[in-house]
């Protein structure tokens, strides 16, 4: 029986989710230094706005190409020791750029291997990081804690810019608030590998036998795959998210700027405004669906489509309002909706997979929430450039359509089932 209390409470009194918690909320908060200190330092040595975009590039590309190796070498060894291996790797090559920028040795060619190096290790951190937490907490605890991993990575968003900011703009004359603000990304890489190294549960491969073991890494890539497909209600799910993320986040990111630009009195204020209501709406949204049970039967399945439907009702109502508040206020619901129902999937994704399928199912799941956003962006902003209205109702109109298809597929039924440990399942 799992003891009565507040589940976020129940949760964190659990040593070894407190140690993940923490070790991860510290990297989380690092990563942030370096967000702002990798384009500042850039700008910096050259002023060219394309040397920026490569460097992005030369992270995000290997980042998306080596998500699913990721994840089947998680589940060919264990979440916590990919985790280990990561954090010192990323801890090195941080602190070597924090080395270079201090010692005055810093050139745009150690950009491009950080940036490539970067990408390259969370390839494999980022299946691990999102599989871990099933390993050290039963089923019944897995909602409450994903919601503590995904709200801490939502805070540290707000207050990680502002440290780095304030840290590099101490020091206007030189680049050592940049070199500081690496060094801190490095030490916080540290911080976590210690956690991972305290704790006592996930030490040990997910469930995978020694013949899982033995299979060669693409053949275990194309099984992961595989089951994904077989399965209808895990392939509903991940054609719905890649479909969504597709059709939302390229209006989002490039919309908004453009909409604060074009339409809005307050400018860069109301640009500001705006990300900050999305971004604070999603995470009272984690925390909302960290603390209360999760609906099951036709209840989860009918806030499955409400929500979805939400999401392209708003995007449509975007491309006509032109008052800030208002449009505020609609980002904080679709944010609070969003973040709410990405807890509540994440939970039954983790609890519906054998855990030696949770590294590649992972691995998928992000690819498909972030493999097409380039795409997005791209088509986005060329929708935007003739016409802001169009990018917004027909990425809603489409929305609803993806809705409307979804709601009828026999793979729907699961998604209200109870929530129970795969093992124990007939």
């Amino acid at each position: 029986m799992t003891p009565a209390g507040n589940p976020l409470a129940r949760v964190l009194g659990q040593r070894d989710f407190r140690l993940l918690f923490s070790g991860a909320s510290t990297s989380l908060l690092g990563d942030q230094f370096a967000l702002i200190a990798t384009p500042w330092l850039v700008m910096q040595l050259t002023g060219d706005p394309l040397t920026l975009g490569v460097v992005m590039a030369l992270e995000g590309i290997p980042r998306a190409v080596f998500m699913l190796v990721g994840g089947a070498v998680t589940d060919r060894l264990s979440p916590r020791q990919v985790m280990i291996v990561s954090d010192a790797a990323r801890l090195v090559l941080a602190g070597l750029m924090a080395a270079a920028v201090l010692g005055g040795a810093v050139q745009v060619w150690m950009l491009y291997a950080f940036g490539l190096g970067f990408g390259l290790v969370a390839g494999f951190a980022v299946p691990a990081e999102n599989s871990i937490v099933p390993m050290i907490l039963d089923a019944g605890d897995l909602q409450a804690g994903n919601s503590l991993m995904m709200g801490a990575a939502q805070l540290m968003g707000f207050l990680g810019p502002t440290g780095a900011g304030v840290l590099i703009g101490a020091y206007t004359n030189s680049s050592a608030g940049i070199g500081l603000a690496f060094a801190v990304d490095a030490a916080t890489f540290g911080v976590s590998a210690c956690c991972l190294l305290m704790m006592r549960r996930g030490r040990a491969r997910g469930g995978a036998g020694d013949g899982a073991a033995r299979e060669g890494l693409w053949r275990s890539i194309l099984s992961g795959v595989r089951y994904l497909w077989a399965d209808a209600s895990l392939r509903l799910m991940f054609l719905i998210l890649a479909a969504v993320n597709f059709l939302v986040t390229g209006p989002l990111l490039v919309g908004i700027p453009v909409l604060a630009t074009e339409r809005l009195p307050e400018g860069a204020v109301a640009f500001g405004l705006l990300m900050s209501a999305y971004a604070g709406g999603n995470l009272c949204g984690f925390l909302l669906a960290g603390s209360f049970p999760r609906p099951g039967g036709r209840v989860m399945r009918g806030l499955i489509v409400v929500l979805l439907a939400g999401f392209g009702a708003v995007i449509a109502a975007m491309g006509f309002i032109a008052s800030t508040w208002v449009d505020f206020g609609l980002l904080c619901l679709l944010g609070l909706g969003n973040g709410y129902i990405a807890i509540i999937l994440l939970t039954w994704l983790q609890v519906r997979t054998p855990k030696e399928m949770l590294g590649r199912m992972m691995s998928i799941l992000v690819f498909s929430g972030t493999g097409l956003v380039p795409l997005s962006q791209g088509i986005s902003g060329a929708v935007g450039k003739h016409s802001l209205e169009l990018l917004f109702v027909s990425a809603g109109a489409l929305v609803l359509l993806v809705t409307l298809w979804a709601a009828f597929q026999p793979g729907m039924r699961a998604f209200g089932e109870k929530l129970a440990d795969p093992e124990t399942r007939a």
